[in-house]
């Protein structure tokens, strides 16, 4: 898959394209729906897919300040759409020059010109261009005046997480915030997952007999509620069992919020300065403050044996 940052890296010899535009964070169950029929109508036409996506998320240019949690990264994002099929991600940099174009020049600049679309694919609520000017209706409209067509599908995808809720990236975000892992994978489709650089911590897990990677989350992520989780850690390639804790430590009066995981039954890794991603699959317990530290390590030893067991 090629992942293009601006419209000038499209190559010029690219051809037709089957398109849709939009945010895709979490490339969720609801998200598929669309790629899939994406890449379905552009093998029919012998086109290629394409998602459009933006980077910086539009609210942060908008209301500087107001980014969402985030819950795939960029290059994450790409990964899950290229295992459905997906030609190309191009990702365009959102400014503010780019939040005052028209939607009619924003179609013929990037759908018309820059992907010679052949077909778009949107939910019935897209909404582009300048003070989200711009609907679908309006896009058929561009769409007959510029040869191409539109498709509007029926998004009414609904699960049992938070109530039987349409499934959204809104949603996915309540979920993670309140710790409700499971219920956010039901939506994902897969384990919601935080991923950045290992640095170096207090080093009590080491002291304690559980070692456990410091992980610096990438900006914005979406870390789920304070507690204690069974999951797995990734690290170059290899994916491991663990037993994740989220907060403050209270125990020794810690106050800045962590995310930490101990890769159960690994012994002697070195993960500092590796890129890693951890996994939440189930959480176990939330933050608690212990009397003591003989408290805490059978507290500590009681969540590796059910992460070991959930996980093995």
């Amino acid at each position: 898959m090629q992942r293009w940052r601006g419209l000038e890296e499209i190559p010029g010899d690219w051809g037709r394209s089957v398109v849709t535009i939009g945010s895709f964070d979490g490339v969720h169950l609801g998200h598929q729906l669309v790629i899939d029929q994406v890449v379905n109508r552009a093998r029919e036409l012998d086109a290629k897919a394409v998602v459009v996506t933006f980077d910086p998320h539009p609210s942060e240019v908008l209301r500087p300040g107001s980014h969402p949690p985030l819950l795939a990264p960029h290059p994450f994002r790409a990964e899950l759409l290229a295992a459905r099929g997906v030609d190309a991600v191009l990702v365009l940099p959102f400014t503010a020059e780019l939040s005052q174009e028209s939607p009619q020049d924003f179609v013929r600049r990037v759908l018309v010109e820059a992907l010679r679309a052949r077909l778009v694919i949107e939910g019935p609520n897209f909404r582009f261009g300048h003070r989200a000017a711009g609907n679908v209706a309006l896009l058929a409209e561009l769409g007959r005046e510029d040869d191409f067509e539109v498709e509007v599908l029926d998004l009414k995808v609904r699960g049992t997480a938070g109530g039987g809720e349409p499934f959204s990236s809104t949603l996915v975000r309540r979920l993670v915030a309140e710790g409700d892992v499971t219920g956010a994978a039901e939506v994902l489709g897969r384990p919601h997952r935080v991923e950045g650089l290992v640095v170096r911590g207090a080093q009590r897990g080491r002291d304690l007999g559980y070692p456990t990677a410091n992980v610096d989350t990438v900006a914005h992520s979406a870390v789920p509620a304070d507690g204690v989780y069974a999951g797995w850690l990734t690290a170059a390639g290899d994916r491991m069992p663990a037993a994740i804790s989220v907060g403050t430590n209270p125990t020794f009066d810690g106050t800045a919020r962590t995310v930490e995981a101990y890769a159960i039954d690994r012994v002697g890794l070195d993960l500092y300065g590796l890129h890693v991603a951890v996994e939440f699959l189930a959480f176990l317990r939330g933050m608690e403050k212990f009397d003591s530290i003989e408290a805490l390590l059978d507290r500590m030893a009681d969540d590796v044996k059910q992460a070991r067991e959930m996980t093995g």
